[in-house]
């Protein structure tokens, strides 16, 4: 059955070799630091298998028409796509924020799209590699990392330009059976606890950068992968449990160390290849766009959470009332709405590729993500705000239930006199889980940079949108011409992106 279980999963992941690294020792998947980033993948199992959830966290795949859990889907609809952003949203609300297993099926479908394509205007066999990897990932319900940073080096020279070649992922042989690679992937969340990584370009690569346009998948345990991890939690709780307690991040340090991936897992080979180069800076940003589209679901569902916080704080602080507070919070909620909104109708405007994958807008997609980054720090600044000092000074839990110290404690914590003690406390404990916990120092610098920090959602839009038919409007109004187009906004779609290679190769039109 393709809908597996979180058990299933764990039992899977807990055998893996052990090439994970945490404070230089190398330990299991089952260790106690990694169990916050668990039990936010374990939510995306159980509302799979929840009736309640029936349809929004599960689809049918295209392939044989069974259940799957929808974090291995291919979005062949419109209502897909609406879909996968209402389930990210859903489980957002659930783990209280990013529920992270979106990288890996929004690298599968970007890869979908162009290994398509590469084999209608290159003649290859990798869309066949990529459709039996794809019927191995639903069938076991595979929880992947997407690897897409490279560590970059010097930041204004092109990879092949670097003083040490390794600074960007780069192949050091391509043979008949595979490819070797060498280099590193940083910023990898979730990859200490994924089955498979599923490495992909992170820029346009020129001709001379061929042997950097590479992409693959292979197992996290894989021989020559290090994963060096930096876990984040919450701070534990012995007495007042609470769902956001329970939650936490893996972030990795990904390096490959000469690593072998065999032939049939090798989506993209620009040294065995040169042709394929061409296809890097195509597959890095479309994947950047469909892991936008994701983020237009988690964003509004971490904006919601802060929104509530700051609701709920202001009435235990007996302010909800006063109009600068209304303000504060009606700011977080439209921020939350008009987020979704732009991926709600991205959408809506979705293009379907020659593999059927729809493609979502790009010029809606990346502004609303563009929104999110720029608000995010402001978001918590004013649940900060609202909250007061306390969360960051508030005395550890122990103090709230020892016995010379309990009634004094919870005594002086109460501000709204109609609300119990223990109410105010896991009130405030929870804004410190939120706002001031290792995990919510992640989750800020996430809010701003995953999928792309706001000047790349700003090169991605300025490159889309065509800003000659945007003139026109004021050529027409100023009387520079007497005409005006009936519609102004066109966009480089992935659509035109393709007709231009297609051209480039010689290739009629394919029945997308």
């Amino acid at each position: 059955m393709p809908v597996r279980t979180f058990d299933e999963f764990f039992n899977r992941i807990k055998k893996m070799r052990r090439n994970v690294y945490m404070n230089g020792e190398k330990v299991g998947r089952d260790d106690e630091r990694l169990a916050g980033q668990l039990n936010v993948i374990k939510e995306t199992y159980d509302r799979a298998n929840d009736p309640d959830y029936d349809g929004i966290c599960t689809a049918i795949s295209h392939l044989n028409g069974e259940k799957i859990n929808r974090f291995t889907h291919i979005h062949q609809t419109k209502e897909d796509l609406i879909k996968k952003q209402l389930m990210t949203r859903l489980l957002a609300h659930r783990v209280g924020g990013c529920i992270m297993r979106c990288m890996g099926i929004d690298a599968m479908n970007a890869l979908s799209v162009v290994t398509y394509e590469m084999d209608q205007m290159l003649g290859t066999e990798t869309y066949k590699n990529f459709l039996n990897y794809l019927k191995y990932f639903q069938e076991n319900d595979i929880t992947a990392n997407c690897a897409q940073t490279d560590p970059k080096g010097h930041r204004l020279k092109r990879p092949h330009e670097q003083k040490d070649p390794d600074m960007y992922l780069r192949i050091v042989e391509s043979r008949s059976d595979g490819i070797v690679v060498r280099g590193a992937k940083i910023d990898n969340t979730t990859a200490p606890v994924s089955d498979e990584i599923i490495v992909v370009p992170t820029r346009f690569m020129t001709d001379k950068d061929n042997e950097y346009a590479v992409s693959f998948a292979i197992p996290a345990d894989a021989e020559g992968v290090k994963l060096l991890t930096r876990p984040a939690n919450q701070f534990k709780r012995k007495h007042l449990k609470a769902p956001i307690a329970e939650m936490g991040d893996a972030e990795s340090y990904t390096i490959f160390d000469d690593v072998f991936v065999p032939r049939e897992r090798v989506f993209l080979d620009g040294k065995g290849d040169p042709r394929q180069t061409a296809f890097a800076g195509f597959l890095a940003l479309l994947f950047a766009h469909f892991h936008r589209h994701s983020y237009t679901g988690c964003k509004p569902a971490v904006s919601e959470i802060l929104a509530s916080a700051a609701a709920l704080v202001s009435e235990y602080n007996g302010i909800e009332k006063e109009y600068h507070v209304k303000e504060k919070i009606s700011h977080l909620i439209g921020t939350a709405e008009l987020v979704f909104a732009a991926g709600q109708a991205s959408a809506y405007r979705a293009e379907t590729a020659g593999s059927g994958t729809q493609i979502p807008d790009e010029v809606l997609t990346n502004a609303g993500r563009r929104l999110a980054g720029e608000e995010i720090y402001n978001e918590y600044k004013i649940v900060s705000d609202l909250a007061g000092g306390l969360c960051a000074t508030m005395p550890f839990e122990e103090e709230f239930f020892a016995e010379e110290t309990k009634d004094l404690a919870n005594k002086y914590l109460i501000r709204n006199p109609e609300i119990s003690a223990e109410n105010h406390h896991r009130c405030f404990r929870g804004l410190e889980n939120l706002l001031v916990s290792d995990f919510a120092g992640v989750m800020q610098v996430a809010g701003l940079h995953g999928g792309g920090s706001p000047q790349l959602e700003t090169i991605t839009m300025m490159q889309r949108y065509d800003l000659e038919s945007l003139k026109s409007i004021a050529k027409y109004l100023f009387g520079i011409e007497d005409k005006l187009p009936k519609y102004i906004r066109e966009t480089v779609t992935p659509r035109k992106q393709l007709e231009r290679f297609r051209k480039m190769y010689g290739v009629k039109k394919s029945k997308d």
